[in-house]
C-alpha cells in the first residue's frame, strides 16, 4: 500500500531535520506532494543546497538554516510542529573513527537537543534515525530488535546512545518517540561524490564514467539494501503509530540480502560496461553480513515495504542516469 493514501490532520506541519540530505529531502518531497507543510532544518554541512532549491517556491515549504547542536535553534524550530523526522546527523563509520568527538556532539548532544525542544513544543510524535550499525558484532542472522553485540564504531555508539535517550524522553516525559534503524538505504539523491560516498551511488557514478571501483574486502559481504520509498513509508506510518509502538525502535528494510560482488556485476550488466574492480582491504568497524527482521515494524508501524532490491536498482539506475 506505501504511504501515499495515509491521512494526517488537516496543516499538519512536519519539521525535517537534515532536510537537504539524501533521506531528510526525499520526505520534504513525499509530505509536500501529499499536501501537508514541511519546515527543514539543515546546517547544509553534508546536506545539498540543491535540496533545498528545489522546493523553495513551494508555499508549503519552509527552510531554517541552523545547526541541531544548538538547543535555540531547535526550539525554535519545533515552534507550532506535529511531527519531527530527526534525520539531521553525520554518517560513515570510517569518518567517525577519525572524528569521534565531532559525532558525539554531533550525533548525540544534537538529537538529545531536539528530542528536548520537541518534549517542550509538544510535538505529537518524534520519528528518528538510527542505524543497523547497533547490532555491533552479533552474529546471528536475521538482526532482530533486542539481540545486539559489541559496537564496532563510534557512529554505531552515538545511534545506539540516541535509541536510550529516545527510550528515556517517552518513559519519563511522555515524548512518543519511535526509531529507524535504517539498513543501507539507497535511492535518488544520495551523493555519489567523496571519499565517504555510500557504495551504489558511487559504483554508478564511476562505471558512467569509465572508472575502475575498488571494493572494500572480498566483495562477499552480504546487506539488506532498501530502497528510499521504504523508508518514506515507515517513517510517516511511524507518525501515525499507536502508543504501544513509543519508545522503540524498528528494523526498516525490505528483508532482502544481497552481495556486494552480486550488485556490482549486475550494475556493470545493467549499465552495459564490462570493468573488473579492484578489491581492497577491508574497512574497519565495517560488519560483514546486514539482513532484517522487519516482523516487529510490520506488527508495530504497520510497514509493509513494496520495493525489492530489483526494483529499487532499477529506478536509481535511470535515476543517476538522467541527473549526474
Amino acid at each position: 500500500m506505501g504511504y501515499k493514501h495515509l491521512k494526517f490532520p488537516e496543516n499538519s506541519l512536519f519539521l525535517v531535520t537534515g532536510g537537504a540530505g539524501f533521506i531528510g529531502s526525499n520526505l520534504c518531497e513525499a509530505i509536500l506532494t501529499m499536501g501537508y507543510k514541511v519546515r527543514c532544518l539543515d546546517d547544509l554541512s553534508t546536506g545539498k543546497q540543491a535540496n533545498v532549491d528545489m522546493f523553495i517556491q513551494n508555499p508549503n515549504y519552509e527552510f531554517v538554516k541552523g545547526d541541531i547542536k544548538d538547543l535555540d535553534t531547535c526550539m525554535k524550530a519545533c515552534e507550532g510542529v506535529d511531527y519531527v523526522l530527526n534525520q539531521a546527523a553525520w554518517g560513515s563509520v570510517p569518518r567517525s573513527l577519525e572524528m569521534p568527538l565531532f559525532y558525539s556532539l554531533n550525533n548525540i548532544q544534537g538529537t538529545l537537543n531536539m528530542l528536548e525542544a520537541a518534549r517542550q513544543c509538544g510535538v505529537k510524535k518524534f520519528v528518528y534515525a538510527s542505524s543497523s550499525s547497533v547490532y555491533g558484532d552479533e552474529p546471528n542472522l536475521p538482526k532482530k530488535e533486542g539481540r545486539e553485540g559489541n559496537l564496532l564504531s563510534p557512529y554505531a555508539l552515538t545511534k545506539r546512545c540516541d535509541e536510550e535517550w529516545a527510550k528515556q524522553y517517552t518513559m519519563h516525559y511522555g515524548l512518543a518517540t519511535i526509531g529507524m534503524r535504517y539498513f543501507n538505504v539507497f535511492g535518488r539523491r544520495q551523493d555519489p561524490n567523496g571519499a565517504y560516498a555510500a557504495v551504489i551511488p558511487k559504483f554508478i557514478k564511476m562505471l558512467l564514467n569509465g572508472e575502475v571501483p575498488t571494493i572494500n574486502g572480498d566483495g562477499k559481504q552480504s546487506r539488506d539494501f532498501t530502497y528510499i520509498e521504504n523508508v518514506i513509508e515507515a517513517n510517516l506510518k511511524a507518525c501515525l503509530a499507536p502508543k504501544e509502538a513509543d519508545g522503540q525502535a524498528y528494523n526498516i528494510a525490505y528483508g532482502g540480502r544481497e552481495y556486494l560482488n552480486d550488485i556490482y556485476f549486475g550494475l556493470t550488466k545493467a549499465l552495459g560496461v564490462d570493468i573488473q574492480p579492484i578489491y581492497g582491504p577491508d574497512r574497519k568497524g565495517d560488519i560483514k553480513h546486514s539482513n532484517a527482521d522487519i516482523s516487529r515494524a510490520k506488527e508495530l508501524l504497520g510497514y509493509d515495504p513494496e520495493w525489492d532490491f530489483k526494483r529499487g536498482i532499477d529506478a536509481a539506475i535511470e535515476w543517476y542516469k538522467e541527473n549526474l
